[in-house]
């Protein structure tokens, strides 16, 4: 396994043009635009200040596109973050927040190092499409306090803790927040709509967070709505700080942090991969972590948070012709313009412009075409959906994705389980060494289908009876046995003692692949003779009626 650090702007620069330049950087002033009010929403919904999610965009959407695997991919802040970040700050505070993104940052590095990119891809889209829908859930949620302007000092993390505060301060609604709220949401909904019509072309030209937020800035600050901003942000370039780590709370930090580091590897690769299918490419997932890692851990130094790749803002930068690693530097260096020259307006901003837009984008993120499809699919996906999906919401999305892996795990050992069959193979008289003169069977044949692995080697009991009693030789096929585990090779062991303690024999035949291998390096043919091994179950048969040929079947019926 060959450690590898080979950004995939490196494969770009030597057929790299002035054309392809001009293009990215359009493409980079068209998503560092979009970003922006972005970047302030979901750091504002996450708990944390409004310049905290914009040099998280700056800082990780550079790193990003100068370290990473992919052409296209955007880096940032996401709204997935949003419950494990508001979390984190609600219990630990923000600076706690800071070690847990630069803890997740070692471990994404250690994923990009180890080559684990393509282990994400194992995670069933059980998993991925359930705890995407309840962090969808979970985000709205979050929203309705700023979104009806509640007066609530701290709403709690929990799930039945937010239910329970929401409900219980309703009557505080701000009705002009409201108004502002809901003018913001139903603007973003009909964007679309209204950049189609010849009156309101223009809108074309800019992304419809943008236009919502600058146009809704402006009319706030003209009427002198009384409703709540998010106040000034600094001017000018954050200090280099090193988070004071605290021993105490590291400990407690290691399960968030896990959390971030596999939540930003599951979305950077997921993006990845949708771009890939957009530009006809192919995105190296181990370098992707690597540079997801370089992200999460220096963002932080500037004040910065959990980031990711952004599929909203990588399919932006697609679509606006962006096709190299420099669109994204372009992008956070617009980031970085816009907050050293215009960050003094930013006071006038509403909260509830903001929260408008995380609902929309929560809307958005939330498929109930996947609840629709379910009758579709097996009880298996619908129980690991489901589950993924009320967990995420509840309990969190550490607990989720825990749980969604562990029930996957089980029903997948279940239903290979289910798959491997033994059969008994009925032998006819032909010959009278195969049976007694009663009619009882000295030879007995077995077939085994599938795989024996630990999910199935208690299939192997029954082999120690025939329908009408207890063989002298007991054959079983193995010509269509795939796979073989050490839990399967001790029910072999533990077959081979319980016949040898009443003097019958074990013949196998038909080994071959995996098993035949795995019987012979563990020693298993030795232990039970060479001479018992044969190519097909016809080999085995006649072998065993020569063995028998000595006995007569009276002393076998004797016997």
């Amino acid at each position: 396994m060959k450690f590898a650090f080979h950004p995939r702007i490196l494969d770009c620069l030597p057929d790299y043009n002035r054309t392809q330049f001009g293009k990215d950087v359009a493409s980079g002033v068209t998503v560092g635009v979009l970003a922006l009010p972005l970047a302030m929403a979901f750091a504002i919904a996450s708990g944390a200040s409004p310049e905290a999610g914009i040099w998280t965009g700056i800082i990780a959407g550079f790193l990003t596109s100068l370290f990473g695997g992919s052409r296209v991919q955007i880096g940032g802040p996401t709204g997935a973050f949003i419950p494990i970040v508001y979390g984190i700050v609600v219990l630990y505070g923000f600076d706690n927040l800071l070690i847990a993104t630069m803890l997740a940052g070692v471990f994404l590095l250690a994923m990009g190092v180890f080559r684990m990119g393509q282990l994400i891809r194992f995670i069933p889209v059980s998993v991925v499409i359930g705890f995407t829908n309840g962090i969808a859930v979970v985000i709205f949620m979050t929203q309705i306090k700023d979104f009806l302007g509640l007066k609530i000092p701290n709403l709690p993390s929990g799930f039945f803790g937010q239910i329970d505060t929401l409900a219980h301060s309703l009557y505080l609604i701000d009705w002009p927040t409201l108004a502002v709220s809901c003018s913001a949401f139903l603007f973003l909904v009909f964007y679309n709509r209204m950049a189609q019509t010849r009156l309101l072309g223009f809108l074309r030209r800019a992304p419809g967070p943008l236009a919502v937020l600058v146009a809704g800035t402006a009319l706030t600050a003209l009427f002198g709505a009384p409703v709540k901003t998010i106040g000034e942000i600094p001017k000018g370039i954050p200090s280099l700080t090193l988070p004071a780590l605290s021993l105490d709370t590291l400990s407690h930090l290691i399960s968030p942090a896990i959390a971030i580091a596999l939540l930003g590897a599951i979305e950077s690769l997921l993006s990845a991969r949708v771009a890939d299918a957009s530009i006809e490419d192919t995105h190296d997932p181990n370098q992707e972590l690597i540079a997801q890692g370089l992200a999460n851990l220096v963002a932080p130094l500037f004040g910065g948070f959990a980031a990711t790749g952004a599929i909203a803002r990588t399919a932006t930068n697609i679509r606006s012709g962006g096709r190299t690693p420099v669109a994204g530097m372009v992008h956070a260096l617009v980031l970085l313009a816009i907050v050293l020259i215009f960050a003094p307006l930013a006071r006038h901003i509403p909260l509830a412009i903001l929260s408008a837009i995380v609902v929309v984008v929560s809307l958005n993120m939330f498929d109930i075409n996947a609840f629709k499809r379910l009758r579709h699919f097996s009880n298996n996906y619908r129980i690991i959906l489901l589950s993924t999906f009320v967990m995420t919401v509840v309990f969190g999305l550490t607990v989720a994705i825990e749980l969604g892996m562990v029930l996957s795990c089980l029903l997948f050992i279940y239903h290979i389980s289910e798959l491997t069959r033994i059969e008994f193979v009925p032998l006819a008289k032909t010959s009278e060494t195969r049976y007694t003169t009663s009619g009882k069977p000295r030879i007995a044949a077995w077939r085994i289908y599938g795989s024996l692995f630990f999910g199935a080697a208690n299939k192997l009991e029954p082999l120690l009876e025939t329908p009408s009693g207890e063989p002298e030789i007991l054959i079983l096929d193995a010509q269509t046995l795939i796979q073989l585990d050490s839990t399967g090779l001790d029910a072999l062991e533990n077959l081979h003692g319980k016949l040898a303690r009443r003097n019958a024999l074990l013949l196998l035949s038909g080994l071959h692949g995996q098993p035949a291998a795995m019987l012979e390096r563990t020693g298993f043919i030795e232990r039970l003779g060479a001479e018992n091994i044969f190519p097909n179950i016809i080999a085995a048969l006649r072998a065993a009626e020569k063995k028998l040929a000595t006995t007569t079947p009276e002393a076998a019926q004797d016997t």
